[in-house]
């Protein structure tokens, strides 16, 4: 079976459920979006909210994507960087307990930690430290960490440091593995819309995109800015949300329907959503039936608080699928 490697920043998901959005004013941080803050912003946020409940996951992008692979029964691994600490040992743990190949880094700093508060709305707002992920250096990647995968996906987070994202499409690309692209966060792409351009043209093959990002990349409604992205890229996903989800491959255009649900935080569904979208290709499957798994999956992790889910949930999702691909 194919094996898929991804590389992203290594963080600690702390969510919490906010009983309305004075606090996100409060912190000046825009609603829906991804902000980086320092050490200092990052622990006066805990302490503002310390008397609301939270929850703790491993997270970020690629890493909640990797986790869906795996449960889905995709050889995987990750690629990130973690402190010598608590939240550094909890993230590797939660790695191999999830049959999660660990190619975790050290470092002598904190492990990230990314603040998530979700609204009544359930839409998720993060506050970002970065801490540890953020020195992976591009002497870290070798190629023979990418010898024994088939896909590569990286998130567009990981855009604080173009050497290292440079280095790891085209390694990824050098050992023949098909790379995959999560936008992030439109926030992310208006910072850094060329270099993104740039790398999608010269080592992208799959792109990922909710309707904010692609209109960030190309200043264009999801139609119009998917047929142009779909001219850097081989096959171009545009997550639209409650709309369901455009795909882009071979100069047809698909529409795919979402599955009924009852959101309680939206935090994982582009992630989860890119999870069962590659299994789909994984297992050779049309576009159509691609973007419906991950819409499933997408439609299942936003019915609770976090983007992880228990087994019991993940077996049901793996008879439903199965059940679509036969």
């Amino acid at each position: 079976m194919k094996s898929v490697l991804g590389i992203g920043n290594a963080l600690v998901d702390i969510i919490t459920k906010l009983e309305n959005e004075n606090l996100l004013n409060s912190f000046s941080l825009p609603k829906g979006s991804m902000t980086l803050v320092d050490h200092d912003t990052a622990n006066f946020i805990l302490a503002e909210t310390s008397g609301l409940p939270k929850q703790r996951a491993s997270g970020g992008s690629t890493a909640n994507t990797i986790h869906g692979l795996a449960h889905l029964g995709i050889p995987v691994g990750f690629i990130g960087k973690v402190g010598e600490d608590d939240l550094g040992r909890f993230f590797r743990k939660d790695m191999k307990v999830n049959k999660i190949n660990p190619i975790l880094f050290k470092s002598i700093h904190e492990t990230g930690k990314a603040l998530a508060m979700i609204s009544p709305d359930s839409e998720r707002t993060f506050a970002t430290y970065l801490g540890a992920a953020v020195e992976l250096s591009p002497e870290d990647l070798t190629s023979e960490i990418f010898k024994t995968y088939d896909f590569f996906y990286i998130e567009g987070y990981l855009i604080q440091n173009h050497a290292v994202f440079e280095k790891a499409v085209r390694l990824a690309k050098a050992n023949g593995l098909q790379v995959c692209l999560d936008l992030a966060s439109y926030n992310v792409v208006d910072d850094n819309r060329d270099f993104f351009r740039k790398i999608m043209s010269e080592y992208v093959d799959i792109l990922f995109a909710n309707e904010e990002e692609i209109k960030s990349l190309t200043g264009k409604k999801p139609e119009d800015a998917i047929l142009e992205a779909g001219i850097l890229v081989n096959q171009v996903i545009v997550k639209l949300g409650a709309e369901g989800s455009l795909v882009y491959t071979n100069g047809k255009l698909h529409r795919i329907g979402v599955k009924p649900s009852n959101p309680v935080d939206t935090t994982g569904a582009g992630d989860l959503y890119a999870a069962g979208f590659l299994y789909g290709l994984i297992m050779e499957q049309d576009p159509e039936t691609c973007g419906k798994i991950g819409s499933i999956l997408a439609g299942r992790v936003i019915e609770g608080i976090g983007a992880k889910m228990d087994e019991a949930s993940w077996e049901r999702l793996r008879r439903e699928i199965k059940q679509i691909i036969s």
